[in-house]
């Protein structure tokens, strides 16, 4: 299946990587390796996670305190955030016209 990450989630995993290579070289790396497994594992088994929000589902990355939120679509999956799960947690709900 397609995954279509949006313009401010893709912004965001970018910054966390910076953060994460700033406070510890190579650290930045390993963040952006377990987002892209994570969207890995999510367009092989999308179903596998449970309902968040809505429609939308909750991928929470390991060693990291990030989750991606996604929605399955008719042909694609559409990720709306990239977030930090001790922050402001509904602060993507702007991007995304219904749940």
């Amino acid at each position: 299946m397609r995954v279509v990450i949006d313009v401010e989630a893709q912004a965001e995993a970018t910054e966390a990587a910076l953060f994460y290579e700033h406070c510890r070289p190579g650290l930045g790396h390993d963040f952006t390796n377990a987002v892209e497994d994570g969207l890995r594992q999510i367009a092989q088994r999308p179903l596998l996670w449970r309902r968040f929000k809505g429609r939308f589902r909750r991928y929470v990355l390991r060693r990291f305190p990030y989750a991606i939120i996604y929605a399955i679509e008719a042909d694609r999956l559409y990720v709306a955030a990239i977030m930090h799960a001790k922050r402001k947690p509904d602060y993507w709900l702007t991007r995304v016209s219904e749940l």
